[in-house]
């Protein structure tokens, strides 16, 4: 879990991202040195951008690839102009926007023989899924617990998100669980 004064740091620099990009057409450069050491820390993370309540944009990475600073700030400026279900956020639309970010931690494997097995794994509400079988893969941030809140409904969206159908079943379906340390510009420090 992230201090107050570090949420508060990554969310200004997802708006920065953000209003930067569209000013300038391009997502701006981020030292991570100038940044506290747990920021710099090689970390993946998701940005959901919400206009009037609505999605408006929601891009990230799976993989930690990068010091967390800068994967804030390049999944916020994908968010809000490279997300393939929305054309890209225009100024007007900025005041309305409000932003929320989700950590991720560490993906950790899930080991079963049936999808009852996998069920009875499940923590509504805690976890984060990744599903993969036959090159296809879907993940679900644990915020989408509060659309779907029962398991089985939860892993049947993510099958078919994952574009299978959504009563597949194989024995090489392989299934990562992963938490999200998860804040909004509208959360109270």
């Amino acid at each position: 879990m992230y201090r107050a004064s570090e949420r508060r740091v990554l969310l200004e620099l997802a708006r920065h991202a953000i209003e930067f990009g569209l000013r300038a057409g391009e997502m701006p450069a981020v030292p991570p040195d100038r940044y506290a050491p747990v920021l710099r820390q090689k970390r993946s993370s998701f940005v959901t951008l919400k206009c009037d309540r609505r999605l408006r944009g929601c891009i990230g990475q799976l993989e930690a690839q990068e010091p967390l600073v800068q994967s804030v700030v390049r999944n916020a400026y994908a968010a809000a102009f490279s997300d393939p279900r929305f054309p890209p956020l225009r100024a007007v639309e900025l005041p309305a926007v409000t932003i929320s970010l989700s950590v991720l931690s560490e993906q950790e494997p899930l080991s079963f023989d049936s999808e009852q097995q996998l069920l009875q794994q499940l923590t509504p509400g805690r976890d984060g899924l990744v599903l993969q079988d036959r090159g296809k893969r879907g993940t679900f941030l644990p915020a989408v617990w509060e659309n779907l809140p029962d398991p089985r409904d939860f892993l049947r969206e993510l099958k078919n998100k994952a574009g299978l159908k959504p009563d597949h079943w194989s024995a090489t379906l392989t299934v990562t669980r992963y938490a999200t340390d998860t804040f909004a510009e509208s959360d109270d420090d």
